[in-house]
């Protein structure tokens, strides 16, 4: 007979936190532990000072423990004290706690989560999952994103007020939060974390987490976590050596470390897997996140990312098992990889052989846009390509183009900084940058900041530079990225069928000469077309080709005098005429300022189909002759 740990063991329980951790009963909590190497194991807390331990009882010969305290509420801190042998014992956190003392104290507390009523069943019934909705992702890292006179609003209740209304204001559809596992070092951003069914009391209660996701979901916005389950950090309160030998990481030497210093789970090993499979469901179930974007993929499709190691086998039965499972349970939710190697379908779905995500981070695209807008301008011309690769291999993915927060930090610059040129050059360049990024097929995600050109790199015991909007540049740069993303997110050529090689067409893909890219973007009804020039000269009639007749309206340039540019635009609609140019059927003549990035739009013309008069019509008379004819031929 079935006991209810079976489907744990046995690597398939997707519900592991409703078995293990502390849980309120009748009579009071009920603690479940696994600790298979375990002499004994007690459980100590605030609820008696921290002084005689309650003993647990070995409830399954595979090592679960079990004990229910009673008279005692869900409000106390606590730990399980495990013992190797009659008198060596250390002192544990509970892998399965909901909620923990905020650092640098760190045991486990004891939380209930079902009292919280949530209000946004309209948005969960009708969130749908599509490749043709608009994604533009505000990835954010609570602790940095705003304090007022010293006072620091970077929680779960003020980002209610603080980080929601300014989401929408620029456009954006979907904030990404860096990793809220809880974790012991700031400096790590949580991506070393010690807790996987923890969100960090840094920032508040579990309650004000659900909280601000339910005004998220009630004013439209969804709400991305970034996971990482690949390691965990090497805290001796934590998961290491859990029971005095190796239960999450790797016994093999060679396996257990990470380059971080932290430990690889051991996906060899059945419980490992249903505790991970279990966090990754608790975290849509409990808390309604919309998405989870998985961190440091390449570690688990080569072993320590490295492709000489061979694949990690275990990594990728892992991945695909936890993908179709989710992607089952929860079909509207988004699941995206952050993958640097080049491992092929990660973005097929799992039974059609690939490894079951939605999308992919565009490292690729990333590393190559960036190289070319440090570069020298006069050596671009031999470096035309690198703008142009990541069309080659785009339809191989389903890519998303990622401006993240590892691009901003460790001494490489941000956005801004890393562009060529003079400080007034760096802003015409990250303006026709961004225009390339949200023209660009593949979705969209910027780190904070981005928006606002800072130059300071992130740091996560500061906020944004929001002083910098002091300054004309960039006050003018955040108004220009707001409008580039409403420009995406109201113009369905810009992100509907996007993975659709129909719908994306370079004009002329080729001009290393001038450093000048064209190419267009298209719906069934409206079509846009792209210029972008990378030189600092400027060109008064400047000859594209262009799919269809009629006028192109100018819709952005960011020459624009509004976001500091020279003002050099196309104020009147440009008619194209018929005359064959980049083997495309007419042409366009346009003024195109130095670095300009600039969006035309037109309408799609479709073939005129010719209507038949009665006159044209053959008769029944005549239609009788010929076939008469071509029978006395064939005979």
């Amino acid at each position: 007979m079935e006991n209810r740990f079976d489907k744990f063991f046995s690597g398939y329980e997707f519900e592991a936190f409703k078995l293990f951790g502390a849980h309120p009963t009748d009579k009071g909590v009920k603690f479940t532990l696994w600790a298979p190497h375990a002499y004994k194991v007690d459980v100590i807390g605030s609820f008696n000072d921290w002084t005689v331990g309650y003993p647990m009882n070995k409830v399954d010969f595979r090592g679960v423990w079990e004990v229910e305290i009673p008279d005692i509420k869900p409000i106390y801190s606590y730990r399980y004290r495990i013992y190797k042998d009659e008198y060596t014992f250390h002192e544990k956190i509970d892998p399965y706690a909901f909620c923990a003392e905020k650092r640098p104290a760190n045991a486990s507390v004891m939380y209930d989560l079902e009292y919280y009523k949530w209000d946004d069943n309209d948005y969960m019934s009708s969130r749908k999952f599509s490749y043709d909705n608009p994604l533009s992702i505000y990835e954010v890292h609570i602790n940095g994103f705003k304090k007022e006179d010293g006072k620091n609003l970077n929680t779960y209740k003020h980002l209610k007020e603080t980080l929601i209304p300014y989401v929408i204001e620029n456009g954006f559809t979907h904030i990404e939060l860096m990793p809220i596992f809880e974790h012991p070092f700031d400096g790590s951003w949580g991506y070393q974390s010690s807790g996987f069914f923890c969100a960090t009391s840094r920032y508040g209660t579990p309650y004000d987490l659900m909280d601000f996701i339910d005004e998220c979901h009630k004013k439209g916005i969804g709400v991305i976590l970034d996971v990482v389950y690949a390691h965990f950090v090497q805290d001796a309160y934590g998961l290491v050596n859990y029971d005095f030998a190796p239960l999450y990481e790797y016994d093999e030497a060679h396996l257990m470390k990470s380059e971080w210093g932290s430990y690889y789970f051991n996906l060899n090993s059945k419980p490992v897997i249903s505790f991970l499979m279990s966090s990754a469901n608790f975290y849509l179930d409990k808390y309604h996140f919309d998405g989870l974007r998985f961190d440091a993929i390449s570690h688990l499709i080569y072993h320590s990312g490295n492709r000489d190691k061979g694949e990690n086998l275990e990594g990728l039965s892992f991945m695909k098992r936890l993908n179709f499972e989710l992607k089952e349970k929860y079909p509207s939710v988004m699941l995206i990889a952050e993958d640097s190697s080049d491992y092929p379908n990660v973005t097929k779905e799992v039974k059609w052989g690939g490894l079951g995500f939605d999308y992919k981070w565009d490292l690729g695209w990333m590393n190559d846009t960036l190289k070319y807008y440090k570069m020298d301008h006069e050596y671009r011309k031999y470096h035309h390509n690198l703008l142009t690769f990541s069309m080659a291999y785009f339809y191989n993915e389903k890519f998303l183009l990622p401006l993240s927060h590892d691009e901003v930090v460790h001494s490489k610059g941000t956005i801004i900084d890393k562009m060529f040129g003079t400080y007034e050059e760096k802003f015409h360049l990250c303006r026709n940058l961004m225009t390339l990024m949200f023209t660009h097929p593949g979705k969209k995600l910027n780190f904070m900041g981005n928006e606002l050109a800072v130059f300071r790199e992130f740091d996560e015991a500061k906020d944004l530079d929001w002083f910098m909007l002091d300054y004309p540049l960039h006050d003018s740069f955040a108004r220009f990225f707001r409008d580039l993303n409403l420009i995406y997110t109201k113009n369905k050529a810009f992100y509907a069928n996007e993975y659709d090689w129909n719908y994306f067409r370079w004009i002329d893909a080729d001009n290393n000469a001038q450093s000048i890219y064209s190419y267009y973007r298209q719906d069934e009804k409206e079509c846009f077309v792209v210029v972008l020039n990378m030189m600092p000269i400027s060109y008064e009639d400047y000859e594209i080709g262009v799919p269809y007749s009629g006028t192109y309206t100018e819709i952005m340039n960011s020459e624009k005098d509004i976001y500091s540019g020279c003002n050099m635009c196309n104020f009147t609609p440009v008619k194209a005429v018929k005359k064959e140019k980049h083997k495309l059927p007419y042409t366009l003549k346009i003024r195109i300022a130095p670095f300009a990035g600039i969006i035309f739009k037109t309408t799609v013309k479709k073939p005129r189909v010719k209507k038949v008069s009665k006159e044209d019509t053959p008769s029944t008379k005549e239609k009788t002759k010929k076939t008469t004819r071509k029978t006395k031929t064939a005979k």
